[in-house]
């Protein structure tokens, strides 16, 4: 039986990690992935837990977004300082983040239907959220694509 390990992708794919400049630290354990400030790690599940080789880039990505706010890369408010589960700043660094992934995503060539159907939903829901602010589209792609930037060493600043 073939599992998801086997699965073809993109070489594209792990470069974006292991080409990263100050990246953050990478551990597999557990069965969530997320983003720790403090340690200025990324936590992952295994690969073989996820459907696919594009699912589980699909998360990195969104992960190494957040550690490009870290205080000693690009500071930005939502990581660099504490905030609350679903506060606004929480929201906004979501946006960003799931931006991030879909550029990420378009530049190794992974956008498949689901991938792409889990970011509109996911967008759509900050968007929603964070409905009162007319500016906020035009700030979180901005923010998405330096941190994009950064992520690739394209970084200007």
């Amino acid at each position: 039986m073939l599992t998801n390990e086997h699965l073809p992708v993109n070489e594209q794919c792990p470069k974006i990690y292991k080409e990263m400049l100050r990246a953050p630290i990478l551990i597999h354990r557990g069965s969530s992935a997320y983003y720790r400030t403090d340690l200025d790690q990324v936590t992952m599940p295994e690969r073989k837990l996820f459907l696919s080789s594009e699912q589980y880039y699909g998360v990195l990505y969104h992960e190494l977004i957040h550690s490009t706010g870290h205080s000693s890369r690009l500071d930005r408010i939502g990581v660099s300082e504490p905030h609350q589960f679903a506060s606004e700043s929480y929201g906004i660094e979501e946006l960003i983040a799931e931006m991030g992934v879909g550029f990420l995503n378009n530049y190794t060539g992974i956008l498949d239907q689901n991938l792409l159907e889990n970011a509109v939903a996911y967008i759509q829901h900050w968007l929603n959220e964070l409905r009162n602010d007319k500016h906020l589209l035009i700030e979180a792609a901005s923010k998405a694509q330096k941190a994009v930037d950064y992520i690739l060493n394209e970084c200007p600043f």
